[in-house]
């Protein structure tokens, strides 16, 4: 399973203040979102400067070295490759020059029909640096201003013609635009500090600089943040349903993240209750596969009574195993990510509790050591239904044959893991602790039921976007 990218934007009504620390820090916070690459562009008043390279974002600019990168108003991205590999090119904010100046953009999503837009833009004497659907939007927005000198109305025209997810900060010369999509499957909010206006994928961003989370971006909005703040809607018959990503919930966002005015940390905790009045275990003590599955197992611990222990013990300086580029990489980060505590685990009756299984390889993999450090019985215990289907929307967490869910029931995943028993929370009470209903939600990878149309060529698809 891959992250799905960060993003961030600031604005500063006097020209004087210079946001780019702000917006380090902010990506920074995001770095769980996307550890491939970074970059910032900023406006200064004159010109836009945009720096990228790949990495984490301290080494991309040197543990806060902004030379270069100043203004009032900026965006920044860190990202990890859903569309297009990982390379440079890739990277983002990527940036365009029209009529009026220059266009910057960042996005976290997929847009499902970015090929075929790509070839009618390409028609149109459109070059590509990259391979991503990214670039696709920054030169959509560049054709339709160019037909109606008014950023708004070329954005909503953008809008009408993407398929899949997005959040969007948009720079245009000294204004920034923002944007969610009309299902709002990507997260996005607005923070404010003094003199400064913020808006980020998660809320993490604002804390970290000392900004106040005010409001959620709403699904289908347009916000112009400039001397003023204006924000527009999209009209009520081009609004679909509400789809937020539920796995943001489960597994991506940080535990300490607000989305869409629900704490991400009490549904996690809500999680871990449900699923042990769910899935009940005799065991000895409760551990989490850290550290996303940290919270939930707390919950568990609190519901069923059962003291809550470690026996994985993290190694930091490793990123998440979901996020390493190939499953060789990923079967070998096992060991070098998680360790055994043996005293912890000698004779004991465990209950491991997981966010999710996706290939079931870290999962199979955490059991053999799990198994050799000394543990007796082994109760996985995990915080979303099975993953049947892939996620078309910015999460490239598999195909549909590499998920071990999609052709296995749970008797069969149990055995192939190596587990004493294992529990999926049922999608009734993963809604239930989210606190959406289930029509605003996205659960198209548990159910196959998507909120927007699919590619046409699945198999192409595919194969693009890895």
């Amino acid at each position: 399973m891959r992250d799905k990218c960060g993003i961030v934007g600031v604005y500063s009504c006097k020209p004087s203040v210079n946001v780019s620390r702000q917006i380090y820090y902010g990506l920074y916070a995001l770095q769980h979102r996307g550890q491939e690459s970074a970059g910032i562009s900023t406006y200064n008043g004159e010109e836009i400067s945009t720096f990228r390279g790949m990495g984490l974002v301290c080494d991309v600019f040197n543990n806060g070295n902004m030379e270069g990168i100043d203004g009032h108003v900026g965006i920044g991205h860190v990202r990890y490759s859903t569309t297009g590999k990982s390379k440079i090119e890739n990277s983002q904010p990527f940036f365009t020059e029209f009529d009026s100046g220059t266009i910057a953009i960042a996005h976290n999503g997929d847009i499902i029909n970015s090929m075929k837009l790509k070839g009618e833009l390409e028609k149109l004497g459109y070059d590509f640096e990259s391979s991503t659907d990214s670039e696709v939007i920054c030169h959509l927005l560049t054709e339709e201003y160019s037909k109606t000198s008014e950023m708004v109305e070329a954005i909503r025209n953008v809008t009408k013609i993407l398929i899949g997810s997005y959040s969007l900060v948009i720079l245009v010369n000294n204004d920034l635009f923002v944007v969610r999509d009309p299902s709002g499957i990507k997260p996005l909010s607005m923070g404010k500090i003094e003199d400064l206006t913020l808006v980020a994928s998660e809320t993490v961003a604002f804390d970290v600089v000392g900004a106040k989370y005010v409001r959620d971006i709403e699904p289908g909005e347009i916000l112009h943040i400039g001397e003023e703040l204006k924000s527009y809607k999209l009209p009520d018959d081009q609004k679909p349903r509400r789809a937020h990503c539920m796995f943001e919930y489960v597994y991506f966002a940080r535990p300490d993240s607000i989305l869409d005015g629900r704490s991400v940390y009490n549904v996690r905790l809500n999680i871990g209750k449900a699923l042990s009045r769910e899935f009940p275990a005799d065991a000895d003590v409760v551990m989490p596969v850290p550290d996303s599955a940290i919270t939930a197992a707390i919950g568990y611990s609190r519901e069923s009574g059962l003291g809550y222990g470690e026996g994985l013990i993290k190694n930091r300086y490793v990123g998440r195993t979901f996020i390493m580029p190939t499953q060789e990489e990923r079967e070998t980060s096992v060991r070098l990510k998680m360790n055994p505590i043996k005293s912890e685990l000698e004779g004991k009756s465990i209950v491991l509790v997981d966010d999710s299984i996706v290939r079931g390889t870290t999962s199979k993999s955490l059991v053999k050591v799990l198994r050799e450090a000394g543990a007796k019985k082994i109760h996985l215990r995990v915080g979303c239904p099975p993953i049947m289907s892939p996620c078309y929307y910015g999460i490239a967490m598999a195909t549909k044959k590499e998920l071990i869910a999609s052709d296995k029931e749970v008797e069969e995943i149990r055995k192939i893991l190596g587990v004493d028993s294992l529990g999926y929370l049922s999608l009734e009470s993963l809604i239930e602790c989210i606190g959406i209903e289930n029509g605003n939600l996205c659960v198209g990878c548990l159910n196959g039921e998507y909120p927007t149309s699919l590619p046409e060529d699945i198999a192409e698809y595919e194969a693009n976007r890895c």
